[in-house]
């Protein structure tokens, strides 16, 4: 077994998951409240909206939201029901799917996303010093950098 950690160190981690499980409940809890789409919902339609042609592949959008292919899949259903995102296959590999961003999926997003960087704001990056903040994404970039190049990390989460 390796070093455990120190009191700092355990600081830093408890400090880390108990602020993530309280921004994810209050986002989660605004989101289904204001656009009718959970965190994780908006999560992908908001990689959908950002990415090429506003589609992405179901398992480099599993990778990148950090949810398993089968949780994806069910996410994604229920946004297609809801009109917001479509799916294709691939027209040179049968096996893969593409999650499309429809209009609909688009105007949510937009209509969702002043709420959402307003609580991000007042809930997080308001509550630190411009020096904090740095330090948090130098830290936490790093760490993103590391998970990646061991082949854990999927694709980029921030």
């Amino acid at each position: 077994m390796g070093r455990g950690l120190s009191a700092e160190e355990n600081r830093a981690w408890t400090a880390l998951r108990t602020t993530y499980a309280l921004l994810h409940q209050r986002m989660d809890h605004q989101l289904k409240r204001d656009a009718g789409v959970s965190h994780l919902q908006y999560e992908i339609l908001s990689r959908l909206a950002a990415a090429p042609g506003r589609e992405l592949r179901m398992a480099s959008l599993a990778c990148a939201v950090g949810n398993s292919k089968s949780g994806l899949t069910y996410q994604v259903g229920q946004l297609e029901q809801a009109g917001l995102v479509s799916r294709r296959t691939c027209e040179s590999d049968v096996r893969a799917v593409w999650a499309v961003l429809t209009d609909s999926g688009a105007a949510r997003v937009e209509s969702a996303a002043r709420g959402y960087v307003g609580l991000v704001r007042s809930l997080l990056v308001d509550a630190l010093t411009a020096e904090q903040l740095t330090a948090l994404a130098d830290g936490l970039g790093e760490a993103n950098r590391r998970m990646q190049a061991d082949g854990q990390g999927g694709d980029s989460i921030g």
